[in-house]
């Protein structure tokens, strides 16, 4: 059995919009091994996956592979050996497999059986892209995660809860909460035109302040500067002391070249909002495309020491995501890690910024010298909560480990408390698999 997945990083500026209860699996570390009849997909399990919400995760590809490739043949050789590398994914035969199922490989049976996936194997290797693949699984469009009416999660293709939220939507026209419902997975899954035209009628039937400002934001995704610009104007004014509405009527003001305004909406968003990573991540990017990236580190520097903004992280966590995902600019980004977890010791994102820098540089002990003292706030936050299970984990101190699940599994936080109990299923799991590998 694999470690778990690696750090959470939460770096960089953050993109605000509706909240969504589904949430896609495309983007999630998890590993595939997808099996019917007499074949199988394998994809990789990510060992120490670093996210960071500055760059979204490349687009996995697909390798079908025919039983004619031989057991002991390139790639295929010592299977409870392999470990796949990259972000792909194999088909091929069970029979492949011949000394077992890769380790950091997870199974999934397919709700359908493949249509000409076999004939196609039959005249060599096949490649298939994402959508391929997840019809292959059975989904209409990708899977996303959902909550059934008992509260359990389950998959469902995107398509297919697009058309049930729509048909839903039709059948409710007057209830808002439907309305929004759909509007939310809309949004999210950049159906931004869709989005626009049920958002329209919620608006025109007196929808509020965060009404006005998603049909901003889905106008301004079509590049509808002029449309957005009124649109966000006016949730402006329904929102006077939200800096969300600032913040996207500055790249409003960039989509059509206006510098000058697109500044005085980033700066009104900081003076709304200090403590927002995302309008400081925007205002250093605005300086490093002027001055230079000296100029604005020296810029943001001084803005931080101001009296308005001395009691917020803010400054130095958005400087930091533009550095933490390159090696060679890693130790920049732990400086500015560092000063932001100095200004605020209880930040919880400025402490999950820095023991995930240190998590990258492989320094365990120092991860759980960051987080040892905040175990208590972790029973509300998963992100805390999951870089110092990788740590303990990870260094072998499980007893540490065993008494912090047993902790975490009395949280009334669902996310953190789901979270403790897949790791102690992992955990036993793994305890079970050395005891077998001593008995060999």
């Amino acid at each position: 059995m694999a470690p778990p997945t690696g750090f959470f990083a939460a770096a960089g500026s953050f993109s605000p919009g509706p909240s969504a209860r589904a949430r896609s699996c495309c983007s999630a570390p998890a590993a595939l091994l997808a099996c019917a009849a007499s074949w199988c997909a394998v994809s990789r399990r990510n060992d120490f996956r670093f996210e960071s919400p500055i760059s979204g995760p490349d687009a996995s590809k697909v390798l079908a592979m025919t039983q004619s490739t031989p057991p002991g043949g390139p790639g295929m050789a010592q299977a409870t050996n392999l470990n796949i590398g990259g972000g792909a994914a194999i088909v091929a035969p069970a029979s492949a497999f011949t000394t077992g199922i890769p380790q950091n490989a997870l199974v999934v049976l397919p709700l359908k059986p493949p249509d000409d996936l076999e004939a196609k194997m039959k005249d060599g290797a096949v490649a298939l892209d994402l959508a391929e693949m997840w019809k292959l699984l059975g989904f209409n469009g990708p899977a996303v995660q959902v909550t059934d009416a008992q509260g359990q999660p389950m998959m469902i293709g995107l398509d297919d809860l697009i058309a049930g939220l729509e048909k839903n939507y039709n059948e409710n026209s007057d209830d808002l909460n439907a309305a929004r419902m759909f509007v939310n997975e809309l949004m999210k899954h950049k159906r931004f035109e869709k989005a626009e035209a049920v958002l329209a009628k919620i608006v025109a039937g007196g929808g509020g302040g965060e009404d006005w400002l998603g049909l901003g934001v889905a106008q301004l995704n079509q590049e509808k500067w002029e449309k957005a610009e009124s649109t966000l104007k006016g949730a402006q004014n329904l929102l006077p002391g939200n800096s969300v509405p600032s913040l996207h009527l500055a790249k409003c003001f960039k989509g059509q070249g206006k510098t000058d305004e697109e500044r005085k909406m980033v700066e009104r968003a900081i003076s709304l909002a200090t403590n927002s990573v995302e309008a400081w991540a925007y205002l250093f990017s605005l300086l490093k495309e002027a001055d230079g990236e000296a100029a604005a580190l020296k810029k943001i520097s001084e803005l931080a020491g101001e009296e308005a903004n001395k009691g917020t992280a803010a400054p130095f966590v958005a400087v930091q995501g533009f550095f933490a995902s390159d090696e060679k600019t890693r130790d920049k980004a732990l400086e500015w890690a560092k000063m932001a977890v100095d200004r605020a010791p209880n930040d919880s994102l400025a402490l999950v910024c820095l023991s995930a820098l240190y998590g990258q540089m492989g320094d365990l002990q120092k991860v759980i010298e960051v987080l040892k003292a905040h175990e208590a706030k972790m029973v509300r936050d998963v992100r805390l909560a999951h870089n110092y299970f990788e740590a303990l984990f990870q260094a072998r101190e499980f007893d540490k480990v065993t008494k912090f699940l047993n902790a975490l599994s009395g949280s009334p936080n669902t996310e953190v408390k789901a979270f403790a109990v897949e790791r102690s299923r992992m955990l036993a799991q793994y305890f079970q698999q050395q005891q077998q590998q001593l008995k060999r």
